[in-house]
């Protein structure tokens, strides 16, 4: 098995943290918490577990953030237990290569998407009945019994396979290409993030960042409400040219402020001496697809009054912002983690299934957004072009994680 993976070792990790902003190869010197390594395939641990061969993976900033230890230990979330091993690789398409015994769910040969195995352990993967109220309510992602000792999974989606419960991956269907499976992990979270607080006829949207999940969330605002008028915010030109063609009707530079976007909502700025100011009658939702201090306290500021702010961009760092719309105004300040069941229109449905019919039916329109393509011999050089965005036009890139020396084009694994 041959995979990357994050070890919870103090010294090395606190190493990484501060040396690879400096100098970011360091995070594959011996001496930082991760590493790209052949270990021996290990057995299933149990009869409800499977096997899969990897064949697409995205990678994903929450795979960087853990890799070159972005996170401050003072958050809150670090104060949770978890594994020792953090295997990186969530936006995985594989096939299934072998099953325990008591596998209802897929059989050899199946294409499976992960689902919630990055989150960790669930009382289904621990076996635990009845289950916690969140997975009992299909939110596996807040598992409450995560800490209870029981069998964990190997590899993650950079490598080239990994173990999991039958519950914890998804089964890809047969119509679905390996691009579009591939995409389905991330664009579900802002099915998720829409869902939370979705747009109404007539409202006035606006979308922070236009990476790959401001762009998804451009999508998903548009798919679930078409008639609403969405003004996406992009730092690069080819995101914002993406960012148009995925249905954004405006789309404003990082320079442009409260005074233009006073302008297009019709709203009105005020400023004060050591005041940026706030615009009254601004956006009616805003999706902050970065997470940052200062682009959510600009949103909170945006959004008109009885408005809501949507934070979808991970940030694992403290923020300092600025509250007091929330109360002055009403603002509502509603947060997002991953994918799990969402509902609407008075049906409730896994994340994935309202991608996949999205996908579908074309109101999803993938093409163009994966940019670039490695194979997994090349995994440095993928991670690097994911880190500069700018340079390279990059906007979802891949690895191709077919065992080193296989070519994944039509290939079908062994079992």
């Amino acid at each position: 098995m041959q995979t990357i993976y994050f070890d919870k070792n103090i010294p090395r990790v606190l190493a990484t943290k501060w040396i690879s902003r400096y100098w970011p190869g360091f995070v594959w010197t011996p001496f930082s918490s991760a590493r790209f390594d052949t270990l021996p395939d290990p057995p299933l641990p149990g009869p409800n577990w499977l096997r899969v061969r990897n064949r697409l993976c995205g990678i994903c900033a929450s795979d960087l953030h853990l890799l070159f230890v972005h996170a401050d230990p003072s958050i809150a979330p670090a104060a949770l237990p978890g594994t020792q091993r953090i295997y990186l690789g969530h936006e995985v398409v594989s096939t299934v290569v072998e099953v325990g015994a008591g596998v209802t769910r897929f059989k050899v040969g199946d294409r499976a998407i992960m689902d919630h195995r990055f989150g960790g352990p669930t009382c289904f993967t621990l076996g635990i009945d009845p289950p916690c109220r969140q997975c009992a309510d299909h939110q596996e992602y807040f598992c409450e019994n995560k800490e209870r000792p029981g069998p964990r999974g190997a590899g993650g989606g950079f490598g080239d396979s990994y173990t999991a419960h039958e519950t914890d991956v998804y089964p890809c269907p047969p119509d679905l290409t390996d691009e579009q499976a591939v995409l389905v992990e991330p664009m579900s979270c802002l099915v998720r993030s829409t869902l939370r607080h979705p747009p109404q006829p007539g409202d006035r949207v606006l979308v922070v960042g236009a990476g790959v999940i401001g762009l998804g969330q451009i999508m998903a605002a548009r798919a679930f409400q078409p008639d609403c008028h969405i003004t996406a915010i992009a730092r690069y030109p080819h995101q914002a040219e993406m960012a148009k063609r995925l249905g954004a009707n405006e789309v404003l530079s990082r320079r442009e402020g409260y005074e233009r976007v006073a302008k297009l909502t019709g709203g009105k700025f005020f400023s004060a001496p050591m005041n940026k100011g706030i615009v009254v009658g601004g956006f009616d939702v805003i999706y902050d697809c970065v997470g940052s201090g200062r682009t959510i306290e600009d949103s909170l500021r945006w959004a008109r009054a009885g408005g809501a702010v949507v934070i979808v961009g991970v940030n694992l760092n403290p923020v300092n912002i600025d509250l007091t719309l929330t109360w002055y105004h009403h603002v509502s300040l509603i947060g997002v983690n991953s994918h799990g069941h969402s509902a609407w229109n008075g049906e409730t449905r896994h994340d994935y299934d309202w991608v996949i019919d999205l996908m579908r039916d074309g109101r999803f329109p993938t093409d163009g957004l994966i940019t670039h393509r490695f194979p997994l011999a090349d995994y440095r050089r993928a991670i690097a072009i994911s880190m500069s965005k700018a340079k390279e036009r990059a906007i979802k890139v891949v690895m191709e994680c077919a065992p080193l020396g296989s070519n994944l084009s039509g290939m079908e694994y062994p079992h």
